[in-house]
């Protein structure tokens, strides 16, 4: 299911398409590390949601780091229930492309995921990631307590200042609670891992994220 043109805006509600019921059919275990993509997770273990467009390139990023557990990609932050990947890049599901992070706080800090998410993308884009156009492709950050939420916004407002000495425009990273993630499918899960010369449109703006990044205890 391809359309013609993409909205430009997030669907309200009750205009997004009707989705399923079903889960789609994902592998059970993460390809790299062969961790369970839908846990059980460790004791101790925290999770966050990322989107800095094309999750395949964002994936990649974050299971490289040593303290993160398992990632996996997904739709998140719109109103279809299971949406297929066509019908997220309809525009019409309200969707963006996320990556979910499972991490040991006690190995890898918050902030040091935040600082590579702030710097591998340019959060200042709108719907869009360079070439990649559409709502699916719009930054977001998706916390799952109140002490993220404090601590991303933290971070935001460093990166903002940051970016802004630089010349560079305002961040227009959507920052929410996380609602229902819905696994991408199979196929997309760990994808330049199974495909190493695949896409990968991420480009940063060169500047860096001056924040704390010491191991959270």
């Amino acid at each position: 299911m391809f359309f013609k043109s993409k909205p430009e805006a997030v669907p309200a509600p009750q205009d997004a398409l009707p989705g399923r019921n079903v889960e789609l059919d994902v592998a059970p275990d993460h390809y790299v590390s062969s961790h369970s993509l839908k846990g059980p997770y460790p004791e101790g273990s925290e999770t966050i949601y990322l989107g800095l467009g094309c999750f395949w390139g964002a994936e990649r990023l974050f299971w490289q780091l040593d303290g993160v557990f398992v990632t996996a990609v997904g739709y998140q932050g719109g109103s279809t229930p299971n949406p297929s990947y066509e019908e997220v890049c309809s525009g019409r599901t309200g969707h963006t492309e996320s990556v979910k992070v499972v991490f040991d706080p006690n190995k890898i800090s918050l902030e040091s995921l935040l600082k590579t998410f702030w710097e591998e993308h340019d959060p200042t884009q709108g719907m869009r990631q360079g070439n990649d156009v559409g709502t699916q492709y719009r930054s977001a950050i998706y916390t799952t307590s109140t002490e993220q939420a404090e601590r991303v916004n933290a971070s935001r407002a460093a990166y903002e200042q940051a970016l802004k000495a630089k010349g560079l425009g305002s961040i227009t990273t959507e920052i929410a609670p996380a609602g229902p993630f819905y696994y991408a499918e199979t196929y997309h899960q760990q994808y330049l891992a199974k495909n190493p010369a695949g896409y990968c449109g991420l480009q940063g703006t060169g500047v860096a994220c001056q924040i704390e990044t010491g191991t959270a205890a």
